[in-house]
């Protein structure tokens, strides 16, 4: 089975869900496509000061995304995406420029310093988000998880912790089954 995991890396809660993923995909044979879904592009303007350095440098991160996805090469995005949000949401580092770079380098991406830094790439990002958006509808935020066999996808599953042992395979085949279902659109509970 293949799904596709639109996302954007500075958002906590879309690692967590990443994570879960990849548990998931050695025992359910799920081939991850990692693509692109930018804060930035979704909240524009509306992007608080305190958080417009990260999703600039989230943003830039998902350049590489898509020129590995267009290349095919979704282990090394996948690669990539764990080196960054290890450093970032497990060791605390300030995503910034030096953070991505540094992911890039640690995922043995010979050729990213010029994807990153590359506006042509541009693009590629905004008509992935869109292609997101146009799947889980609007009104939705990061991630945006699509499975092979389901007419749209879904925002997340937003999850508080990774889960553990059986619970993650259940909840994956569960969140699968929703999805595959048409006239499904939300479920939601309270944080707290």
């Amino acid at each position: 089975m293949e799904a596709t995991y639109f996302f954007d890396p500075a958002c906590p809660f879309t690692w967590r869900t990443s994570r879960w993923l990849v548990a998931v995909a050695p025992e359910r044979a799920v081939a991850v496509q990692w693509r692109a879904f930018s804060l930035l592009e979704l909240n524009g303007d509306n992007t608080p000061e305190r958080f417009r350095g990260r999703v600039q440098a989230s943003f830039r991160a998902l350049r590489l995304v898509e020129a590995l996805r267009a290349d095919s090469r979704a282990e090394t995005a996948g690669a990539f995406y764990t080196e960054l949000g290890t450093r970032v949401h497990e060791q605390g580092a300030t995503l910034d420029d030096a953070t991505v770079n540094e992911a890039a380098e640690a995922a043995g991406i010979e050729d990213a310093k010029a994807v990153l830094d590359d506006e042509r790439w541009d693009e590629a990002v905004r008509a992935s988000h869109a292609a997101g958006l146009e799947l889980a509808g609007p009104g939705v935020g990061s991630p945006v998880l699509h499975v092979e066999g389901a007419t749209r996808g879904l925002h997340g599953p937003i999850i508080a912790e990774v889960p553990t042992g059986d619970e993650t395979l259940t909840m994956f085949d569960s969140v699968v089954t929703l999805m595959r279902v048409d006239t499904f659109f939300e479920v939601k509970r309270g944080r707290g």
